[in-house]
């Protein structure tokens, strides 16, 4: 980790007669560092039977293959992911503003699979539920008796006009929804603070993974110039497709709030369609709807940066199999339907899916996944019991906006967008940034991760 404001947090705590040993003491102590507890369901054991797939290995299938490794007494787990590593995402943002190393938000992945799963390292093209079949790459066609679909989300690089996952960086435009895209934004902000200019920030029209994350590396972007001396150097704006800045009402208005106090303004409604990085232009639709009639108006910005977020949805294959909610291609929102309380297939009993392919009307994070995992876990035990679920999800999400080098607004909620505070944050006010909330972030969740949610223990 680089040592921006580290070296001043650590002083600002010894200072207060807590070292750094003591620190992570009273983090445990204290249950900071399970500040997101998981679900309720208690761990057990289980004599069930039956042959487990898991398809994908990203942090909802390594969580779900360790929790049910260790809560079946004669697990039969096969998990299938192709990656070679196992990538911290939550962590790209931080690589974008230089406080994590790029080599610090990933292990190899053979170590990341949980003893005793079956590792299958393919890919898979194709499901049949009705026969319950999976179909790979190279390993043709594989059985199960239950299914769990963990799949996260497909970038859509594409659908933004002028961009494609090969050329992110061409033109200035930049984006941390990839790993080298997270180390080429830190280049290029560095630069663009230097030598000035227009910075433009978007976030899409669809659900996307870490929808905290635009606001981040807009806010980071520009404490990255005042602390440079550099900030009357640079203009920035955050361009929204939604109609506000967050929905989530306990935490909207201090961050509109922070938004007006750096001098960065919001643009709702604007839907990015393509670049012209030659140009350096990027192409909006200004959406407005007037008796239930929407109306999109081309708008065109110049930009000196440019961070943007590409559409997302559920893998194709996925679509093409019949578990998403449609077939078309055409349509922008495409996820995986499941009953938002148990997780359970909304037609087929024997299929679980969690974490960003499926469709919660929740915030796809970690935090989300953490919480779901356990509950899904239970659930799929039960059914494979003969039993019904009875364990329910209630929404839970976090997501930890940064404001800047320091502070970060911890936004915790649930399904209702009521917040959904975690000790020991309950003795804190929430509604504002927090410098213990920056701990957590930097130096707490990324081990979290590693060591304990995909081990399953946490």
């Amino acid at each position: 980790m680089k040592e921006f404001e580290s070296d001043k947090v650590w002083e600002q705590l010894e200072q207060s007669g807590i070292t750094r040993r003591q620190f992570m003491k009273l983090a445990i102590a204290s249950g900071l560092i399970s500040a997101f507890p998981a679900n309720e369901a208690k761990a057990f054991s289980s004599k069930a039977n039956g042959k487990i797939v898991i398809v994908g290995g990203g942090a909802a299938g390594l969580s779900m293959a360790a929790r049910l490794e260790n809560w079946l007494d004669s697990p039969d787990i096969t998990l299938i992911d192709p990656s070679d590593r196992q990538y911290y995402q939550p962590g790209f943002t931080l690589i974008a503003s230089g406080v994590y190393t790029a080599d610090e938000v990933w292990k190899k992945q053979e170590d990341c699979i949980p003893d005793g799963v079956n590792w299958l390292k393919d890919s898979v093209v194709a499901i049949d539920p009705e026969r319950n079949s999976v179909t790979t790459s190279a390993n043709g066609n594989i059985s199960y008796d239950f299914l769990v679909v963990t799949t996260g989300l497909q970038t859509n690089w594409e659908k933004v006009e002028g961009i494609t996952k090969d050329t992110l960086g061409v033109g200035n435009a930049h984006s941390i929804y990839d790993y080298e895209g997270a180390r080429k934004t830190w280049i290029a902000i560095q630069s663009f603070v230097q030598t000035g200019g227009r910075g433009v920030y978007t976030d899409t029209y669809t659900k996307h993974k870490c929808g905290g994350a635009p606001k981040k590396i807009c806010l980071l972007t520009e404490h990255h110039a005042r602390k440079q001396d550099k900030r009357e150097n640079v203009a920035l704006d955050f361009f929204t497709a939604s109609k506000a800045l967050y929905d989530v009402a306990h935490y909207t208005p201090r961050l509109e709030e922070i938004y007006k106090e750096r001098n960065v303004p919001i643009n709702l409604n604007m839907q990015l369609k393509g670049v012209d990085t030659e140009a350096k232009r990027a192409h909006f639709e200004r959406v407005t709807t007037v008796d239930g009639v929407k109306t999109y108006t081309p708008v065109i910005e110049d930009y000196d940066f440019l961070h943007f977020t590409p559409p997302m949805t559920a893998p194709d294959f996925l679509r093409d199999s019949g578990l998403c909610t449609t077939t078309d291609k055409d349509e922008v929102e495409t996820w995986v339907p499941v009953d938002k309380h148990t997780l359970v297939h909304t037609k087929y009993p024997n299929v679980i899916s969690l974490g960003d392919c499926s469709n919660q009307p929740t915030s796809k994070t970690s935090a989300a996944i953490r919480m779901q995992v356990p509950v899904a876990a239970k659930n799929l035990i039960s059914i494979m019991e003969g039993k019904e679920p009875t364990e329910s999800y209630n929404g839970y999400a976090a997501c930890p906006i940064i404001t800047d080098y320091g502070h970060v607004l911890l936004c915790e909620f649930d399904y209702d967008k009521k917040p959904a505070t975690s000790f020991p944050f309950t003795m804190m006010d929430t509604s504002q940034e927090l410098w213990a909330a920056w701990l957590l972030k930097v130096y707490v969740l990324k081990p979290l991760y590693f060591y304990g949610m995909i081990k399953g223990h946490a």
